[in-house]
């Protein structure tokens, strides 16, 4: 089992910037494929952003492309999602995820690890 835990959300003005954390622990000594959703009141679960085991390979939404950046420390078990430019619509729980694969994945059902997510809300 992995566990994951998020960080750094919280209420920010438009056009501010927020950096989430997600620090995995327990099994996690093989690799792991990570991605970043959210999803707001009354939505789907959508896709923000994905990252391959060695960082190599980024995906990201088309809604965030040119204002977020996803990265990786393996060494600290941790994925950051650095949101810059923050937009109402941005407004959503963000949700952390991993899953044993090497490669980049960008479906929610592709994950078998979930964090229990972190309220991002921007002000107008």
């Amino acid at each position: 089992q992995v566990q994951l835990v998020e960080s750094g959300g919280g209420l920010v003005q438009a056009g501010g910037s927020l950096r989430l954390s997600c620090v995995a622990s327990g099994r996690t000594s093989g690799r792991y494929a990570m991605g970043w959703f959210r999803q707001a009141p009354g939505k789907e679960r959508e896709i923000v952003s994905a990252i391959n085991w060695s960082g190599g390979r980024t995906s990201y939404a088309d809604s965030v492309k040119g204002r977020f950046a996803i990265s990786r420390d393996n060494a600290k078990r941790t994925v950051y999602l650095q949101m810059n430019s923050l937009k109402p619509e941005d407004t959503a729980v963000y949700y952390c995820a991993a899953d044993p694969s090497e490669l980049l994945l960008i479906v929610p059902t592709s994950y078998d690890y979930w964090g229990q997510g972190t309220q991002v809300t921007v002000s107008s």
